[in-house]
């Protein structure tokens, strides 16, 4: 592969995107759409609540939720770079179909628990792949500088369809209470119709042992290996992952978890959430289709960071003021976690050296954020049960606003060792000041591939 220019900030024309390419953006845009379209989100809580659960209950069932994704990752990524990140798509639609319908058959504890604990499955099955096949596909067309932007806007396009069917929830309800589930089951169904029609990607080279059938389980210890010496071998890979952390279970914990929680603690009723939930979709969306925002003072890297830092004390700002003020404080929550999703899984993809096992390496970062949040999940039921809401988002913003500031000094020093010893600049900085270069003011953030940013497994 040609290696590629310094520049941080590439402008990436539609023009020299290929049929192909045009094809595999859809079908992802698609996917990405449908299979992430929950109609139930913002009524599972009082769903559950009314179906006789109590708060430990559905705190409980959310913290094993998170258990049983880490544990489900650790053969989905396997099994995804060895049947393919196409084939683990449509095996998890199919998984996520089912598990959208067992709460309309059994509307209780043990209903719930299987739910929650089949979705772990089906989301396990396209966390990385998911990824994995946009960027591989990209790649293979020679749009690579697409990626970033076909990553946001497929999340944008995601969250607009959130933004036009939350509010009918409400609506739908009342003339059958379970047909949040159903439309969930038929969204998913048809995400199951894009990963079929998604192009069968070349084969990879493998070497005659890999290929007989009689050895698949020694591939599949290789890809562990493989996956674990790219990280021994790249520490700016495994911080990178670790810096994704606060993003992801900051916004996972407050948009899933406490969203509710918050809301009623300031009087906002179960019958507005669905609006304030479109609103904060509405400002994630834009944000999401639009990371060129973030300009070029800063690297990547410094911008994630930033970022994590300003969702912590956004989040601790709710325990102040009115209910307009926490609707008003919970999108711009929102809005930052869309400006930092897609470039932090770009620095992730393109930390990732080409020959290594990409679906497991993005798999062992879920796990990493599904361990994370698991946790999380316990310590704000302990919370919420003992009534100490806003000592749990303060709590939380203090060793977010600690650790980030650490992490990102660690960043810059493994950075500067890489440079040393001659291994390259590593994506997200530049190599002379550390900081981005210009971006076109008509386009998004585009990082390249550097292929010398991380060495290969």
């Amino acid at each position: 592969m040609r290696r590629r220019g310094t520049a941080l900030w590439r402008r990436a024309p539609h023009e020299d995107l290929t049929p192909a390419a045009r094809r595999v953006i859809r079908l992802n845009n698609g996917f990405q759409l449908l299979f992430n379209l929950l109609w139930w989100m913002p009524v599972f809580y009082a769903y559950q609540r009314d179906a006789g659960l109590s708060d430990g209950q559905i705190f409980g069932i959310q913290s094993i939720y998170y258990i049983a994704f880490c544990l489900f990752e650790i053969p989905t990524g396997l099994v995804a770079d060895r049947i393919g990140a196409r084939n683990c798509l449509w095996a998890g639609a199919v998984v996520m179909t089912a598990a959208n319908l067992m709460p309309v058959f059994s509307p209780s504890y043990p209903g719930f628990l299987l739910h929650f604990l089949a979705i772990a499955a089906g989301r396990s099955l396209t966390s990385g792949a998911a990824s994995a096949c946009l960027y591989d596909g990209l790649r293979a067309e020679g749009a690579d500088t697409h990626y970033l932007r076909a990553e946001g806007t497929a999340r944008a396009l995601g969250l607009a369809a959130k933004v036009v069917c939350w509010p009918l929830v409400g609506p739908l309800m009342v003339l059958a209470p379970q047909a949040p589930y159903v439309l969930s089951a038929a969204s998913a169904a048809g995400s199951l119709g894009c990963a079929l029609a998604l192009p069968r990607p070349a084969p990879r080279e493998a070497s005659g042992a890999s290929r007989a059938s009689g050895r698949r389980e020694a591939a599949l210890l290789r890809d562990t290996g493989a996956a674990l010496r790219a990280l021994r071998s790249s520490p700016w890979l495994a911080l990178l992952m670790v810096q994704g952390v606060a993003v992801f279970t900051l916004s996972r914990i407050c948009q899933v978890n406490l969203f509710q929680p918050v809301l009623l603690r300031h009087g906002i009723g179960e019958g507005s959430t669905g609006s304030v939930l479109a609103a904060m979709t509405v400002a994630e969306a834009v944000a999401s289709a639009r990371p060129r925002w973030l300009g070029s003072r800063l690297s990547p890297t410094a911008w994630v960071s930033l970022l994590s830092v300003a969702l912590a004390a956004t989040l601790a700002a709710t325990t102040v003021g009115g209910p307009w003020t926490v609707a008003a404080l919970l999108c711009v929550f929102a809005a930052i976690t869309g400006l930092c999703y897609p470039v932090q899984r770009k620095l992730i993809n393109d930390a990732i050296p080409k020959d290594a096992p990409r679906a497991t390496l993005l798999s062992v970062e879920s796990i990493v954020d599904r361990g994370v949040c698991a946790l999380a999940a316990v310590a704000a039921g302990a919370f919420l049960a003992a009534g100490r809401l806003d000592a749990l988002l303060w709590q939380s913003a203090a060793v977010t606003c600690v650790l980030i500031p650490a992490l990102h000094l660690a960043l810059r020093r493994a950075n500067r060792v890489a440079r040393t010893r001659g291994a390259g600049t590593a994506p997200g900085a530049d190599a002379g000041s550390g900081r981005a270069r210009a971006l076109p003011a008509d386009e998004p953030v585009a990082l390249p591939v550097d292929e010398g940013a991380a060495p290969r497994a």
